[in-house]
């Protein structure tokens, strides 16, 4: 008699995961960051499931396990107390099940009466060849906020509506008047749409109808990743478009992330136009969360697809960025370093005012650093002027950050940032009396924040480690540097 191989049950496959992913030392490796959230080894994409739950931070990503490269999707697991110390948790989800053969895609995480509850997208290939599949949304429980169960009547949405194609993903769920809500990406006719969906209690959901679509210009064939709220007056539909066409300096990327502000009511969105969020090269599927705070906070994945990715060869890829406040401000997404970010700072460097011809170099080296900038324009001649950071010490790597005062741009510049990443990206910038610049250097990414996040900019390097100068320059005149201050920042990820 044959045996019959026994499937491996959903604790199993998780406990599997959950053991391979810690077996591999990366404390060696050379692109490992020291104060962004990463998986423990393997690979790393979306934010996923961020909640406030018990007075705790949860974070949860896309993940696999088994490799540095994209795969069989798992859902990664970290909690904090700060928004700045990661501990990591089991493994919360394996694909395998019946709903979710292929993976377990981006979703959302919700507190239903003291339950931790995660919504999801099972993925389901038919053939690989042929890149077909079908997508449905499911979900999974926890009573301890450790160990997730999923639930018996997945999927909780079998398919998309009828006549949309087979793009149907990334459910963000939230609580309004009383029921459940969900926006989900999806896709008719090659154009990009989020749909809404309500419940009373999370397995049974009613098609509430197309909350926004495709106005027909150049707003991509699928809109990944939608996360909708209220901010001040009016409401935000975030998302991350694949298809966008490049314009310019606009779109630049592979895939982009950015959002619509307009009015809600009566599960109709009246939006304006799109918005690009982030303008670096490596920014994507941002998802926010209300925390203790009303504080409404952002993460996104601080990496592209098709992107170098040079951490590979080193057994991991992908971060998440910084957490980031978001302001609204006339119609503008304003992104703010969350407050508790402060306790990064190790040393204080003082860097006092002074007027800047040609070049300086900063009494701050590393590669692990902290720099909040004001420039005084109105006492700046300068065409332009900008600043060298992970600089090698003859000069052949470094990354820049060039301000053109006569077209009012800034450029990040990754032409010499190190193995693999090259290519520039350029964004709009207000130029008033004063230029408020801070920034954030962490081995293989760089965060820029101008205007306290009216401009935001990140984008992975992967220089050497001996790359560790930091210069101010000018071009063609003088630069008027105010009161200004840096900070050697402390490794506190693992």
């Amino acid at each position: 008699m044959k045996h019959v191989k026994e499937l491996k049950s959903h604790a199993d496959r998780v406990k599997e995961a959950t053991e391979f992913v810690h077996t591999r030392d990366l404390s060696q490796a050379t692109y490992r960051l020291g104060y962004h959230l990463m998986a423990p080894s393997g690979w790393m994409n979306d934010p996923n499931g961020l909640i406030y739950f018990n007075n705790q931070y949860h974070a949860f990503y896309q993940h696999h396990p088994y490799d540095p490269t994209h795969g069989p999707m798992h859902w990664g697991h970290a909690i904090s107390d700060d928004l700045v110390h990661w501990n990591h948790l089991p493994i919360a989800l394996a694909p395998g099940d019946r709903c979710d053969q292929s993976g377990c895609f981006s979703g959302s995480a919700v507190d239903d009466n003291g339950v931790l509850t995660l919504l999801y997208t099972g993925h389901n290939v038919i053939n690989r060849e042929r890149d077909t599949f079908y997508q449905n949304q499911n979900v999974a429980r926890s009573i301890d906020g450790i160990h997730f169960e999923k639930s018996s009547q997945n999927p909780v949405i079998p398919s998309q509506p009828e006549g949309m194609q087979h793009h149907f993903r990334d459910p963000k769920v939230w609580k309004e008047n009383g029921s459940w809500k969900m926006v989900v990406g999806s896709t008719e006719d090659e154009r990009g749409q989020v749909l809404l969906y309500q419940s009373d209690q999370l397995e049974t959901w009613s098609y509430e109808g197309v909350l926004a679509k495709h106005n027909g210009g150049n707003e991509g064939y699928m809109w990944e990743c939608p996360d909708f709220f209220p901010l001040g007056d009016e409401h935000v539909l975030l998302l991350s478009p694949q298809g966008i066409q490049t314009e310019g300096d606009r779109y630049q990327n592979h895939h982009q992330t950015g959002y619509f502000v307009g009015q809600y009511k009566k599960n109709q969105f009246e939006r304006g136009p799109f918005k690009e969020l982030d303008y670096g090269h490596d920014f994507y599927a941002v998802q926010t969360f209300l925390d203790g705070k009303n504080r409404r906070i952002a993460i996104g994945w601080m990496d592209m697809w098709e992107s170098p990715m040079p951490s590979q060869k080193e057994g991991w890829a992908g971060a998440f960025t910084l957490p980031r406040e978001l302001l609204l401000k006339n119609g503008h997404l304003y992104m703010k370093p969350v407050d508790e970010l402060v306790a990064l700072r190790e040393t204080e460097i003082k860097l006092p005012s002074r007027n800047i011809a040609n070049s300086w170099s900063l009494p701050l080296q590393g590669q692990k650093i902290e720099l909040v900038l004001a420039i005084n324009l109105s006492q700046t001649n300068a065409k332009g002027f900008g600043l060298k950071l992970a600089q090698a010490e003859d000069g052949s790597e470094e990354t820049v950050l060039f301000f053109n005062a006569e077209t009012k741009t800034v450029t990040l510049d990754r032409s010499r940032a190190g193995e693999g990443v090259t290519g520039k990206r350029t964004a709009p910038i207000s130029w008033n009396d004063q230029l408020h610049i801070q920034l954030f250097l962490d081995r293989s990414s760089i965060e820029v924040f101008l205007n306290d996040g009216e401009t935001v900019l990140t984008s992975r390097i992967y220089p050497r480690e001996t790359s560790r100068g930091t210069e101010l320059f000018t071009f063609n005149g003088d630069v008027q540097l105010e009161d200004s201050v840096g900070y050697v920042l402390k490794t506190v990820i693992a």
